[in-house]
């Protein structure tokens, strides 16, 4: 009776998910490109795209720079989301109601209108981030500097807005991890002369870290495959090539379905890879509940 009662929301998730999985690894073994759309059958050719992708130096220079993206990306998120989370518990309910509003507000706002307003900071004639560095700072070098032409400084614009978007999130829900803690616990520990660092690393840290431990697979995920971003700063003038990351080199294979099938399939066994630990943790946790 239980999985009978879980089939209708199952065979919705497993029509919406698992058929273009299916069918994204169906055309990953094909030869299936504009000519296929036009009626022409699709040839079957096996490992032969894999063989293509993975033999070619540049895929993995993608490769590592998504993975290099990603972790970097999700340890910034993770540090600072914590450390708003804690600020959020502790001040007052005025400021900590600011301090939410301002965060759903930046989660909220839709991903290519916080572009513009990034983009407009970053612009290399009137944006406030070269005024205040000339001019305040009397950086005369950073006078009408383009951060995203140079690679290194492309990403780290790309890294200041992927950041700013994705802490909210992990603020809001470790911020909920932490009213679980339970006051009675802390006070007993700070009676018995623990300081703030080893109440925190010893009593708050271990009661959250289920918490965390899902915020970080998700915000993993994310950020590995982090696509809107990274594309609209190339639109802007970045060389593509130089910053391409997995998301815009597989959009960039779009007119060859096969390969881009295959390059998304690769995709997704790293990113099985890269969680694998975390899943294993947290069915551990389950299973010893």
């Amino acid at each position: 009776m239980p999985y009978l009662l879980l089939l209708p929301a199952l065979v919705p998730v497993v029509v919406g998910l698992g058929y273009p999985l299916v069918r994204q690894l169906v055309l990953s073994f094909q030869e299936y490109g504009l000519a296929q759309q036009f009626g022409r059958p699709a040839e079957w050719v096996g490992l032969d795209n894999y063989t293509t992708l993975l033999t070619d130096p540049y895929v993995w220079t993608v490769i590592a720079r998504s993975v290099a993206f990603c972790l970097v990306n999700a340890a910034l998120t993770m540090v600072v989301g914590m450390a708003l989370a804690v600020l959020m518990a502790r001040v007052g309910r005025a400021a900590r109601m600011v301090l939410q509003v301002c965060l759903l507000l930046a989660w909220g706002t839709p991903v290519l209108a916080t572009m513009t307003v990034w983009q407009w900071l970053f612009d290399s004639q009137y944006g406030v981030i070269n005024w205040l560095l000339a001019e305040p700072l009397g950086l005369e070098a950073m006078r009408g500097h383009s951060w995203i032409i140079e690679p290194l400084s492309f990403y780290f614009v790309a890294t200041v807005i992927v950041v700013w978007m994705s802490v909210p999130f992990v603020v809001l829900t470790v911020y909920a991890g932490l009213l679980q803690v339970p006051t009675e616990t802390m006070e007993a520990a700070q009676l018995d002369g623990a300081n703030a660092w080893q109440r925190f690393r010893r009593i708050t840290l271990p009661m959250v870290r289920p918490v965390l431990s899902v915020v970080l697979l998700l915000q993993v995920i994310w950020d590995l495959r982090v696509f809107t971003q990274i594309h609209v700063l190339q639109r802007a003038g970045a060389p593509t090539r130089e910053t391409h990351l997995l998301g815009t080199y597989i959009y960039s294979l779009a007119d060859t379905f096969s390969m881009a099938g295959a390059m998304a399939t690769i995709m997704l066994v790293l990113t099985l890879a890269l969680t694998t630990f975390y899943i294993r943790r947290m069915l551990r946790e389950e299973g010893d509940l």
